[in-house]
C-alpha cells in the first residue's frame, strides 16, 4: 500500500515523463470520444477511473449503468484546475480555498454545495457536489480539453479498483485501446498511461452547507487527517470554529478516482 510519501514520489516521476506525439493524438481521441457521448477510462494520480461529460445527462446515465451503481450513487466530478469550478458549485468556503491551494492538483476529494442553476444531473446529489483536481499529466490534459468529467473508479461496484490499463479493461470488456475502431456508440475505449499508484483512493471531506465551518472527513485516503488539520485549522480557528480534529460521518465510500 502506498503512502503519501511514495504517493509524492510517483506523480514527481509522472510529471518529468515526457508526453510523445502517440500520446497527443490519443488525447486528441479520447477528448473526441467523450464530446461525442463516449465514456473513456483513464489514468489519474490514485487509480484508472471510468468517466464522461459531467454536463451530459445521458452520458451519465450510461456511466452508472457500466459501473453497476445506482443514482444514489452519484459519481465525482474531475477538473483541469479551479477556474473550472465556475459556475459549477456555489461558492468556495475559506477553509475549503485553503485546502485547494495547498493539495491541489492531488489526492483530495471536496464535498461543496452545487451551483443552484448547473442543470447537471449526476444522481441524487443533495445539491452537493464532489470535486477533485488530479495530479496526472493525462488527465488534466484531457480536462482542459472536454472540461469537467463525471469519474468514479473504473472497477465494477464493489470490486477492486483497477491501477492500470489492464484491469480496467478486463473490469469493462466492451472497452477496446484508443487505436480500435470507434463506431460513435458511446462505448468504452482506454486511454493507457501506464500504472497508477493506487489503490488507496483520495480523501474526501466535505465542506457543503453548513459544513463550510465544520468539514467533515468522509473517506480516508492518501493524504492523512494531520496534513488536513495542518491546514484547516487555523482557517477554522480564525473564524472561531472548532478543528477538524477526527471528525468522520461514519458511512463507507466506494473508492473512487
Amino acid at each position: 500500500m502506498m503512502d503519501q510519501s511514495d504517493h509524492d514520489t510517483w506523480v514527481m516521476r509522472a510529471q518529468r515523463r515526457p508526453v510523445t506525439s502517440e500520446a497527443f493524438e490519443a488525447l486528441e481521441r479520447a477528448a473526441a470520444h467523450v464530446q461525442g457521448g463516449g465514456l473513456l477510462v483513464v489514468p489519474t494520480d490514485t487509480v484508472y477511473g471510468i468517466g464522461a461529460l459531467a454536463s451530459d445527462p445521458a452520458a451519465v446515465a450510461r456511466l452508472l449503468a457500466a459501473k453497476g451503481r445506482g443514482r444514489q450513487m452519484p459519481p465525482p466530478v474531475l477538473v483541469a484546475g479551479p477556474d473550472q469550478l465556475a459556475g459549477v458549485v456555489a461558492d468556495i468556503p475559506s477553509a475549503a480555498r485553503a485546502l485547494i491551494e495547498t493539495f491541489w492538483p492531488g489526492a483530495l476529494t471536496l464535498v461543496l454545495t452545487a451551483a443552484p442553476d448547473l442543470g447537471w444531473d449526476l444522481g441524487e446529489t443533495g445539491g452537493t457536489i464532489a470535486v477533485r483536481m488530479p495530479d496526472h499529466p493525462l488527465a488534466l490534459s484531457l480536462l482542459r480539453v472536454t472540461g469537467p468529467m463525471a469519474v468514479t473508479s473504473a472497477n465494477r461496484t464493489g470490486e477492486p479498483p483497477a491501477t492500470d490499463a489492464a484491469a480496467a479493461r478486463a473490469a469493462f470488456p466492451s472497452g477496446a485501446p484508443l487505436g480500435g475502431h470507434d463506431d460513435g456508440s458511446g462505448g468504452v475505449i482506454v486511454l493507457d498511461g501506464g500504472p497508477t499508484p493506487g489503490p488507496v483512493p483520495s480523501t474526501i471531506v466535505s465542506l457543503a452547507a453548513d459544513r463550510a465551518l465544520t468539514p467533515v472527513v468522509l473517506r480516508d485516503g492518501v493524504l492523512a487527517r494531520a496534513a488536513l488539520a495542518a491546514v484547516v485549522d487555523p482557517v477554522l480557528r480564525a473564524a472561531g470554529a472548532a478543528p477538524l480534529a477526527d471528525a468522520t460521518d461514519g458511512q463507507p465510500r466506494e473508492v473512487g478516482a
